[in-house]
């Protein structure tokens, strides 16, 4: 197996391990037996765990980020807010289907999750809050969204509906789909914006 092909296999067993026994169940040892190789092929491509699990990390992080730069618009634009906002919600949940252990250790943090984990999620929930916020803000502007609305609360109910949203779909995706959400999401703005 190709050196480079080989890191993915061992960082996907990493995952799956982590998933399944949670951070504490993980080692050399279990990484090595859910990819179905020794011990030293690990330790060819990662001198140390901690070395494998901060490129599981930074390869997971990645992941996502790529997933969320289609959910909330960088750059808010001349959009209807009520179609961001429920297709966002949609988007978001779509990627969470699409990369269900990526986003369960980020959205159902295991006991024992490491510091550095931790911070990358916190980081980047409060850079995707920035990013709501000021496309929150220049909906206002424009005069799409009330005046009065507060911008921060608005901001974090979006985000929290969405990272709630994204347990459900998580835990019981029969029952909470990213059309339900979206449906709902889009209901309340045009309640919200009947005024």
């Amino acid at each position: 197996m190709p050196p480079e092909q080989r890191r993915e296999q061992l960082l996907d067993a990493a995952l799956s391990v982590i998933v399944e026994q949670g951070y504490s169940g993980v080692s050399i040892e279990a990484i090595a037996r859910t990819a179905g190789v020794t011990r030293p092929v690990v330790y060819d491509h990662f001198p140390d765990l901690g070395r494998l699990l901060r490129s599981l990390v930074q390869r997971e992080e990645r992941y996502s980020l790529e997933q969320l730069e289609h959910v909330v618009p960088g750059d808010p634009s001349e959009d209807d807010p009520v179609e961001v906002l429920a297709g966002g919600v949609k988007r978001f949940l779509e990627a969470v289907g699409e990369r269900p252990a990526t986003w369960r250790i980020i959205l159902l943090p295991l006991d024992g999750t490491p510091p550095l984990v931790r911070e990358h999620v916190r980081r980047n929930r409060e850079m995707m809050l920035g990013r709501i916020e000021q496309f929150v803000r220049e909906s206002i502007r424009r005069g799409e969204l009330p005046g009065e609305l507060d911008v921060e609360l608005a901001a974090r109910a979006v985000r929290d509906l969405s990272e709630e949203a994204g347990r459900m779909v998580l835990t019981d995706p029969t029952r909470y789909s990213p059309e339900r959400y979206e449906g709902f999401v889009r209901s309340v703005l045009k309640l919200l914006l009947a005024r």
